[in-house]
């Protein structure tokens, strides 16, 4: 069985280009292919994810700890606004369940 390019487009059109898994209002810790970051899920775009509160962590220390915890080694806030990460860097993504990092570590 042959599936033209047309078939191919078809079984993988998205009709919710803009659908993310976690809702607006979800504190997360997003992994991209440069850095990491927590923010507040604000708004989602076609290419773009829009944070508010968003923090640079540069330096998680034990990555699992720090997922547990929340305890970090070093971070960088951004200042009040917005943030946006093209959705094409991220690695991966996660709830955040701790308070969002506001103080430079």
């Amino acid at each position: 069985m042959e599936i033209s390019f047309k078939d191919l487009k078809e079984m993988f059109k998205n009709d919710e280009e803009n659908k993310f898994f976690f809702p607006n209002g979800t504190k997360l810790f997003i992994r991209t292919v440069t850095m990491s970051l927590t923010g507040r899920l604000k708004e989602v775009g076609k290419s773009e994810l829009v944070l508010e509160e968003a923090c640079w962590i540069a330096d998680t220390g034990r990555f699992a700890d720090f997922l547990a915890t929340g305890k970090l080694s070093e971070c960088e806030p951004f200042p009040a606004g917005n943030v946006l990460i093209g959705r094409g860097s991220i690695v991966d993504c996660c709830e955040w369940k701790h308070d969002l990092p506001r103080k430079q570590l």
